[in-house]
């Protein structure tokens, strides 16, 4: 889902050295760059075109070949922040059989997406929002894992990554503004007992998306699945995460992307980068499931033929299904969208995906869905869908709403606001049927 970017925290300039900082670019075809990380850190080979600095002292040798005058860098701003605190649970979130096991029960559970959580500035209104889902009983929240900016914001904006258009560098924040609010939200995931799905990028514009890799590093939009520069930056990324939070029992899933479309593209392009991203994030992490983040289109298992069904979004979800490294499928709804005008197609839409997903013996998840406004009509029925048809693991509703000190949170129509008539029927109802 696309979502409205409206987030606040603090500006940082990057840090400049003749050693590479933490995470930062050491080697690697086209790079002209220093090649001696700071202290703790070796320069480690990801690929021919990307080396980087990563925690360790054991050395690496890396290229160095100059093919061209363009270069690229990935360096962080500051050092990590503390570890989160400790658990409520030690187990890690897992795929049994259809289902989902969380906390040693394997069951059908219900969530939700709450896209702006990591860019709040206000701890008390972080642990809100965690408290209300733990006492509604919501197990899983979707929120964003990047943000990413061509140019430094002004004072009082979170961000993650700044791609430096001019100069074609990459810099991930991880201060105070930057992945140190992703930080607290982790923690208070683990203190209030939720668990957290997090993709890597967006596919849309909000909160810079791929476009923002493109914008410095060039190319089109197919070019950011299979430009090796970019897939460099990319992974440099997913592993200054993932390397944060690989002993979390909060994580419930790595997520690839949000929505990751290649439209006219073959299904190849998309099919070959899950693949390969799968993988590279599976050998960082063995304790964490991996997931695509998709909405579920290219399917010919139940197709109507209608637009969601084809493969025009370069899309094929059995194909990426299949993939060893990706645990679970993903699917999402939004039928006035798509162009769909009526509510209840979206039941064989949950269905046929079920069917594909107990092909495959994978639990489907129902990741996002919404109806605008009226959230206690076909929305309904599409919970109910969802928890009586074989290989459905769980349902998360786009999106949550409370209160926060800085005013509500954001509202896209979508947004279900606890305390609400819509809160009662939609969120609190379903949750006592499973």
């Amino acid at each position: 889902m696309r979502a409205l970017s409206s987030v606040v925290a603090l500006g940082m300039i990057p840090y400049v050295s003749a050693q590479v900082g933490s995470w930062g670019q050491c080697g690697g075809l086209s790079y002209t760059g220093p090649t001696t990380c700071e202290p703790g850190w070796s320069c480690i080979y990801i690929n021919e075109w990307f080396s980087s600095c990563q925690p360790g002292t054991t050395t690496s040798t890396t290229s160095t070949t100059s093919t061209s005058t363009t270069t690229s860098a990935v360096t962080t701003t500051t050092s990590a922040s503390a570890t989160p605190t400790s658990p409520n649970s030690t187990s890690f979130p897992k795929a049994d059989g259809l289902k989902f096991n969380i906390n040693g029960e394997t069951k059908y559970f219900a969530g939700t997406n709450g896209y702006w959580l990591p860019f709040l500035t206000n701890n008390a209104d972080v642990d809100s929002v965690f408290k209300h889902l733990q006492e509604t009983g919501l197990k899983v929240l979707r929120t964003w894992g990047f943000n990413d900016v061509n140019s430094i914001p002004g004072s009082g904006t979170v961000y993650f990554q700044h791609h430096d258009q001019s100069t074609g560098t990459t810099t991930i924040n991880t201060g105070a503004n930057g992945l140190q609010r992703l930080d607290y939200v982790v923690s208070a995931a683990e203190k209030y007992g939720i668990k957290l799905i997090i993709p890597f990028v967006n596919n849309w514009n909000d909160y810079g998306g791929m476009n923002a890799y493109i914008n410095a590093y060039g190319g089109s939009k197919v070019d950011w699945f299979t430009n090796n520069k970019i897939q460099g930056v990319y992974q440099a990324y997913i592993k200054a995460v993932v390397s944060r939070y690989k002993d979390s029992p909060a994580i419930f899933a790595w997520e690839l992307a949000n929505e990751a479309r290649c439209q006219g593209c073959s299904t190849d392009v998309i099919y070959n980068w899950v693949k390969t991203t799968a993988a590279y994030v599976k050998s960082l992490d063995t304790n964490h499931m991996v997931t695509t983040g998709e909405e579920g289109m290219g399917l010919t298992i139940g197709s109507d033929n209608s637009y969601p069904y084809t493969t025009y979004e370069g899309n094929d979800f059995a194909k990426t299904l299949s993939i060893p490294d990706i645990d679970f499928g993903t699917f999402h709804l939004y039928v006035a969208d798509w162009g769909i005008s009526n509510n209840s197609w979206g039941n064989g839409w949950i269905e046929s995906h079920a069917a594909a997903c107990k092909a495959a013996g994978k639990p489907c998840l129902f990741e996002e869905y919404g109806i605008k406004d009226n959230h206690c009509s076909d929305s309904l029925q599409w919970q109910d869908t969802s928890l009586a048809t074989t290989g459905m693991a769980g349902d998360m509703f786009w999106q949550y709403g409370q209160q926060l000190s800085t005013g509500p949170s954001p509202n896209d129509h979508y947004t279900i606001y606890i305390e609400s008539n819509d809160w009662k029927c939609a969120v609190v109802d379903h949750v006592n049927a499973i």
